[in-house]
């Protein structure tokens, strides 16, 4: 696996809270590509986990991983009630525990809401919110029980901040974002945590497909200055471990900008058209550099 790891925050004198000396039982979902790959193999690499890699993309996720006695893989739609309730059977079986859900699958295609086919909306939010509650509800379970566990929800800027062009997809993480908070609250109370973490744009496969999708679709996406790289995300994941809080946004500048669009609309009205100028120039310089056309 050719992966960057850095240091388990335990390893850099910062003990997770209630950390044993046991393995910790890690689920991650989305593990054959982009983040979620990469955080499977910071885990794998550091060592002190026993992993359950899930993806849709068994032939990736194969590829990526091999099976072993700490790491089982697991090839299903999180969208499969089933295939989460089988995950967390085998989980349990094989270990006796789940100490981390670290729900990272998702995706979706940019485009502006009139122009989008319709089946797109039942699979945006099957994929990026429905698939990520059936994962809190049944693997949520299994942490109640033994009154312990972390789930961590990859939500995005756009969950906080609706994104024109991406609504669809902003509708998604702005559900996921809003049940990871509002549940957090009474999983406390059962010994569990959640913690819900917020990206800009990030540097992977996704990025590559929107340099290859209608300019004004994925425009304000890309307004900001630079992509944010896995391994930033991956230190904001061993944060969240380190601090349990409610909720990561990443960059934390963007994170406010994103905060006072929300908390005043209108203010996305005045922003849009300076916003989408900046994007599209930043993603013409991203084509440029990454396809070698403008």
């Amino acid at each position: 696996m050719k992966h960057d790891v850095h240091a388990d925050p335990t390893q850099r004198g910062t003990k997770l809270a209630g950390e044993r000396r046991m393995p910790r039982v890690a689920v991650v979902t989305g593990a054959a590509s982009g983040i979620g790959r990469h955080w499977a193999g910071v885990l794998a690499r550091t060592g002190g986990y026993q992993l359950a890699l899930c993806d849709v993309d068994e032939p990736a996720l194969r590829t990526a991983f091999t099976p072993g006695p700490g790491l089982s893989l697991h090839a299903f739609d999180v969208r499969s009630v089933d295939g989460w309730a089988a995950l967390a059977d085998d989980t349990v079986g094989r270990w006796g525990r789940i100490d981390y859900l670290f729900n990272i699958a998702g995706g979706g295609r940019p485009g502006f809401l009139l122009d989008v086919p319709l089946e797109l909306v039942d699979t945006t939010i099957d994929v990026n919110l429905k698939g990520q509650i059936y994962g809190m509800r049944l693997v949520g379970a299994v942490m109640a029980r033994q009154r312990s566990g972390h789930i961590v929800n990859m939500s995005s800027l756009a969950g906080i901040s609706p994104t024109p062009g991406n609504e669809l997809y902003s509708a998604a993480k702005c559900g996921l974002r809003a049940v990871s908070l509002a549940s957090a609250v009474r999983f406390r109370e059962r010994g569990v945590f959640v913690t819900v973490l917020c990206p800009d744009l990030v540097d992977t496969p996704t990025l590559l497909r929107h340099l290859h999708s209608k300019p004004e679709d994925v425009a304000l996406i890309h307004s900001a200055p630079r992509p944010l790289s896995v391994s930033e995300v991956e230190a904001a994941l061993f944060r969240a471990m380190r601090d349990r809080c409610l909720e990561i946004t990443l960059p934390r500048w963007r994170g406010w900008l994103a905060r006072v669009n929300n908390l005043w609309p209108p203010l996305m009205l005045h922003l849009h058209g300076p916003l989408v100028r900046i994007g599209l120039a930043r993603l013409a310089r991203r084509r440029r550099e990454r396809l070698g056309t403008a």
